[in-house]
C-alpha cells in the first residue's frame, strides 16, 4: 500500500499549486479565482528521494446541506478518511483565520495525523502569519512557497520518517508487493455537460467518488479513478463537458476544455456519453470526430435510457446521424444505459473491451496480401492518363489505431472514393467495427520481393 498524503485547507490557500508542485506536472487547474477544484484528484508525488501519493481536494467549506459546496466538503472528508496524513494548508501572508481555526479542530476530531504547512512564505508579508501559525497546537509549521518550490526540503525531512514508519508497517502486515501493475486500460468518459459523466464513473466503481448534481458544469478537472473489472486494470478518467467552442467563456472553463482534450489524447478506448432525449446532437458529432482524428477506440453510450420516451425514434436519428456524419467509422460500437439506474453497464464495460481488442489487432502481411489482390481485382484502381494505377503491396505498419501502408505507383493520383472503399473492405473483410483506421500510400518498391 502507498502511503497517501491528503492536502487540505480552506479555497485559495494554493493547495493545487502544492499538488502540482509534488506530481511534477500541472494536472490540477490553478486560478486565483476561489474554489477552481471540486473533485479529489490523486496523483504520484516524487519529492527528492520520496515517493507517495497525493490527493488534491476541494477547499474547505462549513457547508453541511444539499448544496454543491456541502457535497465538495463530503469529497475532502472522504479524501482525509482514506489518506494516511492530513497536510493542513494555509496561507501565511492572510494568518490564521476563523475558518482554519474551525477545520484545525474538525481535523482533531476526526483522529486523523496532521502536519501543518504556511503557504505563500516567499515574503516578508508572511512572516506574521507564520508565528501566528504556531498558536494552532501543530507543532512547528513548514514554511513554504509551492509557487517557488521554496520549503520542499522541510516538507521531505518532515515526511520522511511517516514514509519509512509506514513502509515496515506494511512489510510486516502483507509483505514486499509490487505496486505498479502493467496493462492498465486507460478508458475516458467525455460528453456535452450535465449528460451524466460522474454519476457513470461513480456508479461504475460503486461509490459516491465524483461529484454529481442537477447544476451543469460540476466537473472541471480531468479525474481519474484506478478500478478493476473482469479483472482487468482499468484507469477511468471522468472530464468536464465540452461546449461549442463559441460558447467557452472565462479563464476556468478555457483550462477545463483543455485539460479534456489532454484526457482524450492519453486514453485508449473513449466513451461518449450522449443524452437519449437529444442523441448525437452537432456538438456530440463535433466531439465524435475529434476522438476519431485522434486515433481512439471510441464506444457511443446513450445515457438515461429508461427515460426515453420514443426509444425507436431516437435510436433511429442516432444511427442515421452516425451514418451520415461518420461514415468513416462505420460500426461503430453503441450501448443504451442509464447510469443513475446502473443498467447495462456490463454491456457497455464488454463493448469498451472489444473496442480496445479491435483497436489493438495486427493483421498478418501474407493475409493483407491475399486481401489487396482481391480487393483490386474486383475493383481496379483508376487510370488517370490511360495509365492504371498499380497496388503493389500491402503491410501492417502498427496498431492504436491499426494502421497499414499500400506501396503503389502514383500515390498523389489516387482518388478518395477509391480510398474509402480500401477503407470499408479491409474494416469488412478483417472485422475491424468502428475503429479508427489509417492508410498510408507510399510510392516505392516491395522491400520483401525477390531482386528488389
Amino acid at each position: 500500500m502507498t502511503f497517501t498524503v491528503a492536502i487540505v485547507g480552506r479555497p485559495n490557500v494554493g493547495k493545487s499549486t502544492l499538488f502540482n508542485r509534488l506530481v511534477g506536472q500541472r494536472l490540477a487547474l490553478v486560478d486565483r479565482e476561489p474554489g477552481v477544484t471540486r473533485d479529489r484528484r490523486e496523483g504520484e508525488a516524487r519529492l527528492f528521494d520520496l515517493s507517495f501519493q497525493v490527493i488534491d481536494t476541494a477547499g474547505l467549506e462549513e457547508a453541511f446541506d444539499e448544496s454543491l459546496e456541502a457535497r465538495m466538503r463530503a469529497q475532502t472528508e472522504q479524501a482525509v478518511a482514506a489518506a494516511d496524513l492530513a497536510l493542513f494548508v494555509i496561507d501565511a501572508r492572510a494568518g490564521v483565520t476563523p475558518l482554519d481555526e474551525h477545520f484545525i479542530g474538525w481535523l482533531r476530531r476526526s483522529g486523523a495525523p496532521v502536519l501543518l504547512a504556511a503557504n505563500k512564505c516567499e515574503g516578508r508579508a508572511a512572516e506574521a502569519g507564520l508565528a501566528e501559525a504556531h498558536g494552532l497546537g501543530l507543532g512547528e509549521p513548514l514554511a513554504l512557497s509551492a509557487e517557488h518550490g521554496l520549503g520542499l526540503v522541510d516538507l521531505c525531512d518532515a515526511l520522511r520518517d511517516l514514509l519509512e514508519a509506514h513502509e515496515a508497517e506494511v512489510a510486516a502486515r502483507e509483505g514486499d508487493e509490487a505496486g505498479a501493475e502493467d496493462g492498465t486500460l486507460q478508458l475516458a468518459i467525455i460528453g456535452r455537460p450535465n449528460v451524466g459523466k460522474s454519476t457513470l464513473v461513480n456508479r461504475l466503481i460503486g461509490e459516491e467518488r465524483l461529484l454529481t448534481g442537477a447544476e451543469a458544469g460540476i466537473t472541471r478537472d480531468a479525474i481519474a479513478v484506478d478500478w478493476r473489472y473482469k479483472d482487468r486494470a482499468i484507469r477511468l478518467v471522468d472530464t468536464a463537458g465540452l461546449r461549442r467552442r463559441p460558447r467557452v467563456v472565462g479563464k476556468i472553463e478555457k483550462l477545463s476544455v483543455a485539460d479534456t482534450l489532454r484526457a482524450v489524447r492519453f486514453a485508449q478506448v473513449v466513451v461518449l456519453l450522449v443524452d437519449a432525449e437529444a442523441p448525437m446532437e452537432k456538438q456530440d458529432l463535433t466531439i465524435a470526430r475529434m476522438v476519431v482524428d485522434e486515433g481512439r477506440a471510441l464506444v457511443i453510450a446513450v445515457n438515461k435510457w429508461d427515460a426515453c420516451r420514443d426509444r425507436e425514434s431516437a435510436m433511429k436519428v442516432l444511427r442515421d446521424r452516425l451514418e451520415r456524419s461518420l461514415p468513416q467509422t462505420r460500426g461503430l460500437p453503441v450501448v443504451t444505459i442509464s447510469a443513475l439506474q446502473g443498467r447495462n453497464l456490463d454491456r457497455l464495460l464488454d463493448a469498451v473491451l472489444a473496442a480496445y481488442d479491435v483497436w489493438n489487432r495486427r493483421i498478418p502481411t501474407a493475409e493483407l496480401n491475399r486481401w489487396l489482390e482481391g480487393v483490386t481485382a474486383s475493383h481496379p484502381p483508376p487510370a488517370p492518363g490511360g495509365r492504371r494505377i498499380k497496388l503493389k503491396y500491402v503491410t501492417q505498419a502498427k496498431a492504436r489505431p491499426p494502421t497499414f501502408a499500400i506501396f503503389c505507383s502514383k500515390p498523389d493520383d489516387l482518388p478518395g472514393a477509391y480510398l474509402r472503399y480500401l477503407e470499408n473492405s479491409l474494416r469488412e473483410d478483417f472485422d475491424l467495427p468502428g475503429t479508427p483506421i489509417r492508410i498510408n500510400f507510399r510510392k516505392g518498391k516491395n522491400p520483401y520481393a525477390k531482386g528488389s
